[in-house]
C-alpha cells in the first residue's frame, strides 16, 4: 500500500476523531474504557501522543537504515510489564485537564503537525521510534493509523457510540493485521468486523474458530 494511501487514512481517521472530541462533555471523559485502567480522557491522551509522535522523531537524526517494518514494530518486546507500565503512566500523566472545548483543538494541532512533518520528509526517510526501532517513515505511519483507528473502537465502546472507523483507515489496518491476505470466505467478515475480531475487541465464535483453524489463517498479534 502506497504511503499516499496511508497518509489519506491517517488524516481521515484523525479528522473523524477530532469531530468526535468536539461532542464530548466532562462525564464522557471520565468514563472507564476496556483498556484498563484508563478512562476516556487517559486513552485520548495516549492516542494524541501516538498520533503526534512523528513530529519529534522526524526532528531527530535519521538512522542509517531501517531494521523493522510495521508488522515487526508490534513485537512482544513492546508489551513487557515494564513497557506496559510506562504506557499506562503516560496516559495518566498526559490526560487532558484543561477546558474540554480545547481538547479537540489540541488533538487537531498534534496530528496535523505530524502529517506536515511526513509531507516534508524525503522519500526513504528513516526514523528511530521511542522503543529504539529504526523504521521507514512510511512503515511507522501504518502503525499510527492502527493506533488511532483501533483505539477509536475502544473509545466508541466506552462512549456507547456506534464505531466511527473510516473506510480508508479500515483498509490500512486490515491490510496490516492480515499481511494483505483475505480472511476465509466462510467467516463473512467485513473489515471492521475483521479488525474487532483479530484485535480481541470482539470474541470469536466456535464456528469462526473452526473455520480459522481449518484454513490455517493467521494474523498479526499484538498487545491491547
Amino acid at each position: 500500500m502506497s504511503v499516499d494511501l496511508v497518509r489519506v487514512a491517517f488524516r481521515t481517521e484523525c479528522v473523524r476523531l477530532t469531530e468526535i472530541l468536539t461532542e464530548l462533555d466532562t462525564a464522557d471523559l471520565d468514563r472507564m474504557t476496556d483498556c484498563p485502567p484508563w478512562t476516556v480522557r487517559e486513552l485520548i491522551a495516549h492516542v494524541r501522543v501516538g498520533a503526534g509522535r512523528l513530529t519529534d522523531t522526524l526532528a531527530a537524526p535519521a538512522p542509517p537504515r531501517a531494521e523493522v517494518d510495521a508488522a515487526g514494530y508490534f513485537g512482544t518486546a513492546k508489551f513487557t510489564p515494564e513497557v506496559d507500565a510506562d504506557r499506562i503512566a503516560g496516559g495518566r500523566r498526559d490526560a487532558w485537564q484543561g477546558d474540554r472545548t480545547a481538547l479537540p483543538i489540541d488533538f487537531d494541532r498534534a496530528w496535523r503537525a505530524a502529517d506536515a512533518a511526513v509531507a516534508a520528509a524525503p522519500p526513504g526517510r528513516v526514523i528511530r521510534t521511542r522503543h529504539g526501532d529504526a523504521m521507514l517513515v512510511s512503515e511507522f505511519l501504518w502503525t499510527r493509523v492502527l493506533e488511532v483507528g483501533v483505539h477509536g473502537l475502544d473509545l466508541a465502546a466506552a462512549l456507547d457510540r456506534p464505531p466511527w472507523l473510516t473506510a480508508p483507515a479500515a483498509a490500512v489496518i486490515a491490510d496490516l493485521l492480515t499481511g494483505g491476505r483475505p480472511a476465509p470466505a466462510g467467516l463473512g467478515w467485513d473489515r471492521p468486523t475483521l479488525i474487532r475480531k483479530t484485535t480481541g475487541r470482539a470474541a470469536l465464535t466456535p464456528s469462526e474458530r473452526s473455520t480459522i483453524d481449518a484454513a490455517g489463517y493467521l494474523w498479526l498479534a499484538f498487545g491491547r
